[in-house]
């Protein structure tokens, strides 16, 4: 039996659930919103941890990490933004590095997004640089899945309709 890696354990749930109907347990938007707020949580360290790490590593400790915690969107949904500014982004006019949980209100269920992450830099010369981009790349191959899902429906997956 093949075991799969961890990271495609959360795409498979979020395939069965678009094949359920439902969030985790839940089927009705209140319940749906009551994942969301607890995920939020659960999700708040990491985020922080995630932004406070790119800040002093590579803002030198000069930006500054804010969390809204869970609040309504311009759409009716809800979301949740944890984003880390610094003077020369802000000087710029620019967004700041923003993490973006999101539950629409048109939505089955929530998702997550960065402010414009789209491409990612490859910058691989050795294997301990490839070895390193393993998390990216687990990612970045996560979310093209669950893009083509959205682009066509769950069916696509075999492991959820021959589950």
């Amino acid at each position: 039996m093949i075991t799969a890696p961890d990271y495609t354990s959360e795409l498979l749930r979020h395939f069965v659930d678009l094949r359920d109907g439902t969030h985790g347990d839940a089927s009705s938007r209140q319940g749906k919103e009551r994942h969301f707020r607890t995920a939020v949580e659960l999700l708040d360290p990491h985020a922080r941890r995630t932004l406070e790490e790119i800040n002093t590593a590579l803002l030198l400790e000069t930006g500054e990490v804010v969390a809204t915690g869970v609040t309504r969107s311009a759409d009716g949904g809800i979301h949740s933004l944890w984003t880390l500014g610094w003077p020369e982004q802000r000087a710029s006019g620019i967004e700041p590095i923003t993490l973006r949980a999101f539950y629409g209100a048109g939505f089955h269920h929530p998702h997550l997004r960065g402010a414009t992450v789209g491409d990612w830099p490859l910058n691989v010369f050795t294997a301990e640089q490839a070895a390193a981009a393993v998390p990216a790349l687990r990612a970045i191959a996560a979310a093209d899945l669950h893009n083509l899902v959205f682009q066509r429906d769950y069916r696509i997956v075999p492991a959820v309709t021959r589950g």
